[in-house]
């Protein structure tokens, strides 16, 4: 008897539903029939436009070279995330990409730098290249540093999301991708297993499939209306709820750096295309109202704005199941939590390989689902305390929004890495966590907390050698930062996009 899977059927568009469709077509192609269902009267979320440098690996998989996404999606480079007014007002501090310094032995860096305090006043921010790229305005691919093989720049991207969607729509019909514009009227299960046996669309088509991929954003039309999974709300912990998102005519330098600026009740972010700027605002409805958040975000523009402001309203959290029966849920149908650390595409990236790894026979064993589930689970649960660690600590006094965030009570695996850190100075994660440890480092130190001591290894260098040791490292970066070239001079000779008029 053939137990396998021969027909896919994806529900949306957008990016989910087209990276969806682009990775299977590219690896399973010939093992597949792949159908992807979009309405043209649904518009996409669309504002996923900055990333972290997996996505790197995800299109090297597709064959899409980087000048050819960059020019294909108006994109810039990014380095690094600035956080302005998240501490204290008129602080800020980077989570930048990449390696800080250099470690010694099983020693990381980020100890020596702390037993250098006080004497040395060198930021720990000096010992990145990535942060002292971003703050020059310069970039280029550099895998390492000459001489001292230091490791040399980790970037992400700055994109527009919908040119990025219609890149994989047209990549993904070239490799057998059916297409069908249509919306999905009814949903059809069955009555002994509770499966989906097919799709009735609103046009009478009937679209049978063996797993089907839900993509269909917010409203989760397969895996929560027809299949009832529920939901694990985090909004007692994340208290933005809405967000407003409209874009701006460019300035005339394009910076390498993704920008979210704390206000009285969220955050807004600036994300610097090369046709235009994404501009959005991040709040609470509890404690701001949609005109004031409206005239929060238009007063704040770098340009003229282009349109209106567009509204989303959001429940931060999961499905409780995002693979169910012969359903699996990417992007926003499978849960949301908010883009203050650009993660949106990478669960979906992520969601995706999981599920190629794990690609089920047409019995779907619950095994197959289970083991999904469970690392679903887990990486949701880990981006949601580091991005909760953000709000947690926060020094506005004056402010109801930040006062209730820095006395909630807080996960246990949140709370037990925060006070690792303070009494040790170290951060433990577990293997396949996406942050990685001076991600964790950024953030903690950016936003007040200064360890009790540091490893016992660092005694092993004298003073001298120390003070030695980090002057050369923040020497090294500072020289290599020079030789950069800009930012927007790198963009103009390497990957610039053609002309682009807005409506």
């Amino acid at each position: 008897m053939n137990t396998k899977v021969k027909h896919v059927v994806i529900v949306g568009g957008g990016s989910a539903g087209w990276m969806a469709a682009a990775m299977l077509s590219r690896l399973m192609g010939q093992q597949l029939n792949i159908t992807l269902i979009e309405s043209p009267d649904i518009a996409t979320v669309g504002v996923g436009e900055a990333t972290i440098p997996p996505l790197q690996v995800f299109n090297q998989a597709l064959g899409i070279s980087e000048p050819d996404f960059i020019k294909a999606t108006q994109g810039t480079f990014k380095l690094g995330i600035e956080f302005e007014n998240w501490y204290k007002r008129g602080d800020s501090y980077m989570h930048a990409f990449g390696q800080f310094g250099k470690d010694l032995a099983l020693t990381p860096f980020h100890h020596y730098w702390l037993k250098s305090k006080p004497a040395d006043t060198a930021s720990f921010w000096d010992y990145s290249l990535n942060y002292q790229a971003a703050k020059a305005n310069r970039f280029t691919p550099l895998a390492t540093i000459k001489g001292p093989s230091l490791p040399g720049i980790t970037h992400a991207y700055h994109f527009d999301a919908t040119l990025y969607a219609a890149l994989l729509s047209e990549r993904s019909q070239q490799q057998g991708v059916t297409r069908i514009a249509a919306k999905v009227g009814d949903v059809h299960l069955n009555q002994y297993n509770g499966f989906i046996d097919s799709l009735t669309l609103e046009n009478g088509q009937s679209i049978k499939g063996d797993l089907f991929i839900d993509c269909s954003g917010f409203k989760g039309l397969l895996i929560e209306e027809a299949l009832n999974t529920g939901y694990d709300d985090y909004s007692h912990w994340l208290l933005c709820d809405s967000a407003l998102a409209v874009p701006c005519k460019p300035t005339t330098l394009t910076i390498p750096y993704t920008r979210s600026i704390a206000h009285q009740a969220g955050w807004r972010w600036r994300i610097p295309l090369q046709h235009r700027t994404g501009n959005g605002i991040v709040y609470s409805s509890q404690f701001m109202s949609d005109e004031q958040a409206q005239k929060e975000l238009l007063d704040n523009l770098d340009n003229e704005a282009i349109g209106t402001p567009k509204q989303l309203r959001f429940t931060p959290g999961r499905r409780l199941k995002q693979w169910h029966k012969n359903c699996v849920s990417l992007g926003l149908s499978s849960g949301f939590l908010e883009p203050l650390e650009s993660t949106s595409l990478h669960l979906i990236q992520s969601g995706l390989i999981r599920l190629i790894k794990l690609f089920p026979t047409l019995d779907m064993p619950s095994s197959y689902q289970d083991e999904y589930n469970r690392q679903s689970k887990r990486e949701f649960e880990q981006i949601r305390d580091f991005i909760i660690l953000h709000y947690r600590l926060n020094q506005h006094q004056e402010l109801p929004f930040w006062r209730y965030c820095q006395t909630m009570a807080i996960p246990e695996s949140l709370r037990e890495k925060i006070e690792l850190f303070e009494q040790t100075g170290n951060v433990f994660r577990h293997q396949e966590e996406l942050f990685s440890e001076a991600a964790w480092v950024q953030v903690m130190l950016g936003q007040g907390i200064v360890p009790q001591r540091c490893h016992p290894l660092t005694e092993g260098l004298t003073g001298q050698q120390l003070s030695q040791f980090l002057s050369d490292l923040s020497g090294i970066y500072r020289n290599s930062c020079d030789q950069l070239p800009s930012h927007d001079q790198f963009i103009h000779h390497h990957c610039r996009a053609p002309a682009q008029h807005d409506a």
